[in-house]
């Protein structure tokens, strides 16, 4: 199949209607992936039918400088829960278990994928280089006047889309706010004619194609 069609072409049957797929959301200590320290990992699992809240992961890892207090107010991961959280190379290695042979999806997932990917490496656990789908530009992608009009942010698309959540910006919160996205997309992309993983991933390689001023 030509670029083209293999960036626009409509999906028939990707073989993956019902593959298990796992959003994954991370705490941090801030927002430089390359300096800063993961502090949470929060997951849930979606299939064909919904959100599956029984097969969920959520950890925190154990961190003996905690940070200042202005971070602790805006991951609300405080000293104790730091000090007592799991070491580092078990939380990763439990990630691992938990989400093997799945799809990963996030929001923003080059930021959570970059500092996995780091963590793994400091830890010495192996990272799963595998695709990510990203809702914050899969939602650009079927939504481009909401995305002109300014809709960036998880909070912008949750707000857009009439979703309500109960716990939010710690990381099960927001894996769980954006798996309820997830679903409001891939309905909204399946009615484009965009099924399955790698039609979700298509619609985001057509929307980062045309950013890219082709």
């Amino acid at each position: 199949m030509s670029l083209f069609g293999r960036l626009f072409g409509r999906d028939r049957d990707d073989g993956d209607a019902d593959a298990r797929l796992v959003v994954v959301d991370t705490e941090t200590s801030g927002l430089d992936p390359e300096r800063d320290e993961l502090l949470a990992i929060g997951a849930v699992a979606v299939d064909a039918d919904g959100v599956l809240p029984g097969d969920s992961f959520e950890v925190v890892l154990r961190n003996a400088s905690a940070g200042d207090s202005a971070n602790i107010a805006l991951h609300g991961i405080g000293y104790r829960a730091q000090a007592n959280g799991v070491p580092a190379g078990d939380a990763l290695a439990a990630f691992n278990e938990y989400a093997a042979g799945a799809r990963c999806v996030g929001f923003h997932t080059e930021f959570d994928r970059d500092v996995l990917r780091r963590a793994c490496a400091a830890a010495n656990v192996p990272f799963d280089e595998r695709p990510w789908l990203d809702l914050a530009t899969l939602a650009g992608a079927l939504e481009p006047s909401k995305w002109r009009s300014g809709h960036r942010s998880l909070d912008d698309w949750l707000e857009a889309f009439g979703i309500d959540t109960v716990s939010r910006h710690n990381a099960a919160g927001d894996a769980f706010a954006t798996a309820e996205l997830l679903l409001r997309l891939r309905a909204m992309a399946a009615r484009q004619g965009s099924r399955g993983f790698a039609g979700l991933l298509r619609a985001t390689n057509q929307r980062k194609w045309l950013s890219d001023g082709h």
